[in-house]
């Protein structure tokens, strides 16, 4: 069974800290949290972090826009940062991530039929979720050491053009969304017989 994912995080070049993830597997389920635990004041001082990933997240008090100044002439882009909506059911504990997370890759395995992760640029987000458990001799039985990654097979098939992704992008399940759907284009449009069925 094959799970496409993303996740969003903060790193310094020491740590890597979760801020969410999403999986959309191949039989149509879909899964997405926003962990509690995220250092929110690392995160919010983050230029990059603050304009791309934490608009998608459950916010309280978030405002971003345009406001005119000196007669209108000039605009001037605005933004308050708000919170993170901890009512939301999709904001919760890295604990509680880490048990759903484990389900949700395990629900149908079998010994014929294992998880299959994929994701883009995949490095970091296999340690963000393998962090998820703590070091990786505590990864959960049945759950692969790795992650294959999409850009090695889409540039083994000459990196042809993929569909756009025309929203979410940073948004940890539009993200993973958007991989199924590159994967599926490639495979079906590019030598489909080169991977094994799963």
């Amino acid at each position: 069974m094959r799970y496409w994912y993303d996740t969003e995080f903060l790193e310094d070049g020491r740590t890597i800290e979760l801020i969410s993830i999403g999986i959309v597997a191949e039989d149509g389920r879909e899964y997405y949290a926003v962990n509690s635990d995220m250092p929110v004041d690392r995160i919010t001082k983050d230029n990059w972090l603050l304009n791309n990933v934490w608009p998608h997240l459950p916010l309280r008090g978030y405002k971003s826009g345009l406001e005119y100044i000196g007669g209108g002439e000039h605009a001037v882009r605005t933004q308050q940062a708000g919170t993170l909506d901890t009512t939301s059911t999709l904001v919760k504990p890295k604990w509680v991530i880490a048990n759903e997370v484990r389900e949700f890759l395990l629900a149908v395995a079998t010994p014929d039929v294992q998880p299959e992760l994929w994701a883009d640029y995949g490095a970091y987000d296999h340690v963000a979720l393998a962090q998820l458990w703590g070091p990786m001799i505590r990864l959960p039985k049945g759950l692969p050491m790795f992650t294959r990654d999409f850009q090695q097979i889409w540039r083994d098939r000459g990196a042809p053009d993929l569909p756009d992704q025309t929203d979410g992008q940073h948004d940890a399940l539009a993200d993973a969304r958007h991989l199924k759907v590159s994967f599926e284009y490639l495979i079906s449009h590019h030598d489909p017989g080169s991977l094994h069925p799963v």
